[in-house]
C-alpha cells in the first residue's frame, strides 16, 4: 500500500497533519535488539518544528509513545507501534484553503484522485507525516548497530538557493553538522545561509536547495539486481519525501561530461580488500554496494506556501487568488537533513536483512 515502505524491514506510517496524531508501525525488527524510547526521541527532536529561528514556529514537542514490541529495553521481534500526538493545531488558518487550491501543493491532486481530502495542513501530504519515517529509522539504526556495527549515515545542507557549501564527505562529522541551525558542514556558509532564509521569509517568499548524504561503512553486497538496485531504492526513498524534485548519486549528471576512461573507478587490493582508487560510482556498481562510501544528493524545491498573493482556482472551478497563511518553513532544508538520513537508514537496514535472509550474510569473492 502507498503508506508502507520496505520489504524485510517494513514501516507503515499513519496520521494527518492536524489530526489526533501521527505515527508508524514497524515490522520485521529482529528480537533482542537494544532499544529505548530515548533512542527514538533523540531523532524526533532533530526533526521537530520550532527548534530554531529559521524554521516553522509551530509548537510541537513531538513526544513519542511506544505502544508495542518492546520490553525491558529490548525488541520482542513483533511489530513496534509508535505514536506522536498533535498538540498545536490551528485548523482555522486553513478555512480559505478549504475551497481554494494552494499553488504547487497536493490540494488539487488529492481531490482529483480521492474526491476528498484533509483540509487542514495538507493532511498526509504534510511533512508532519515524516515523523513516522524518522521514528522507524531510529529503530532501524539500532538494528544496524546490533547486526552490522560501523555503518554511519550523515546528511548535511549542500546548498540553499545559490549559496553552495564545500563539505568533504570523507571527513565531515555529526558534531559539525549539528553545531549550527542550518545543518551545513561548512562553517563559512552558516551565516550567509541563515541570512538568505531570513531575507526571503521577510519578503513572504521561500527558497530551496540540496541535501547531500554519505553512507560510510556499508559492506559490499547490499542491493538486488535489476529492479531493486540499491541506488534505485535510495532514489525512491528520497523522492518519496515531501518537496523533493531530484536525486543523483556519485558523479550524477556531471558524469555525463566525462569519458569512460575519466569516469571509471579502477580497482586495487588494499589490506586484503577490493577497493577503488576513485569513487565516481558513488559506492554502488550494478545496483550493489561495493564497500566504498555511498554519496548522493537530493534536490528540494522552494516551500510551496508563500505569504504573497498567487493565482489559483477554487474547488468549484472559479479563478481566484490566494495568499498563504499559517506557520511554514521559508526553507525546508535544515529540517530535511534528518529526514534524508532516516530514509537512507531504512533502505540500508532493509537490504541488510534481505541479504541475510537470501544468502545468510556476505559470500567470499571465490564462493
Amino acid at each position: 500500500m502507498s503508506s508502507s515502505f520496505g520489504h524485510a524491514f517494513r514501516i507503515h506510517t499513519f496520521g494527518e497533519s492536524h489530526g489526533g496524531g501521527v505515527g508508524v508501525i514497524i515490522d520485521g525488527v529482529p528480537p533482542r535488539v537494544p532499544l529505548t524510547l530515548e533512542d527514538i526521541q533523540h531523532e524526533l527532536d532533530r526533526r521537530r518544528p520550532g527548534q530554531s529561528e529559521i524554521v516553522t514556529p509551530r509548537k510541537e514537542a513531538d513526544k513519542a509513545e511506544i505502544l508495542s514490541g518492546l520490553i525491558d529495553g529490548q525488541t520482542l521481534g513483533t511489530p513496534i507501534a509508535v505514536v506522536v500526538r498533535n498538540e498545536d493545531q490551528r485548523p482555522g488558518a486553513y478555512d480559505e484553503m478549504a475551497v481554494k487550491y494552494r499553488p504547487s501543493h497536493a490540494d488539487y491532486t488529492y481531490d482529483a484522485k480521492f474526491g476528498i481530502r484533509a483540509l487542514s495542513g495538507g493532511g498526509r501530504a504534510s511533512a508532519r507525516e515524516t515523523i513516522g519515517r524518522v521514528a522507524g529509522a531510529a529503530v532501524a539504526k539500532k538494528v544496524l548497530d546490533h547486526l552490522c556495527p560501523g555503518i554511519e549515515v550523515l546528511a548535511w545542507v549542500k546548498s540553499i538557493h545559490d549559496l553552495n557549501a564545500t563539505v568533504d564527505p570523507l571527513s565531515v562529522t555529526a558534531e559539525q553538522i549539528e553545531g549550527n541551525i542550518v545543518r551545513t558542514g561548512d562553517p563559512a556558509m552558516v551565516e550567509p545561509m541563515i541570512e538568505r532564509i531570513k531575507e526571503v521569509r521577510g519578503e513572504g517568499n521561500s527558497v530551496g536547495g540540496v541535501v547531500e548524504c554519505v553512507i560510510r561503512g556499508c559492506p559490499p553486497g547490499l542491493g538486488e539486481p535489476v529492479f531493486d538496485k540499491l541506488e534505485a531504492e535510495l532514489a525512491k526513498a528520497m523522492l518519496s519525501l515531501p518537496a523533493t524534485k531530484g536525486f543523483e548519486i556519485g558523479s550524477g549528471f556531471a558524469g555525463t561530461l566525462l569519458t569512460g576512461k575519466e569516469h571509471n573507478d579502477p580497482f586495487r587490493m588494499v589490506e586484503g580488500k577490493v577497493r577503488t582508487t576513485s569513487n565516481r560510482s558513488g559506492g554502488i556498481q550494478g545496483g550493489i554496494s561495493n564497500g566504498e562510501n555511498i554519496v548522493f544528493r537530493v534536490a528540494f524545491k522552494p516551500t510551496a506556501t508563500i505569504m504573497t498573493s498567487q493565482e489559483t482556482v477554487t474547488n468549484t472551478g472559479e479563478n481566484t487568488e490566494l495568499a498563504g497563511r499559517g506557520r511554514h518553513d521559508a526553507c525546508v532544508l535544515p529540517r530535511a537533513v534528518p529526514m534524508v538520513e532516516a530514509m537512507a537508514v531504512l533502505v540500508v537496514c532493509d537490504h541488510l536483512l534481505r541479504q541475510r535472509g537470501q544468502v545468510g550474510g556476505f559470500p567470499a569473492p571465490d564462493a
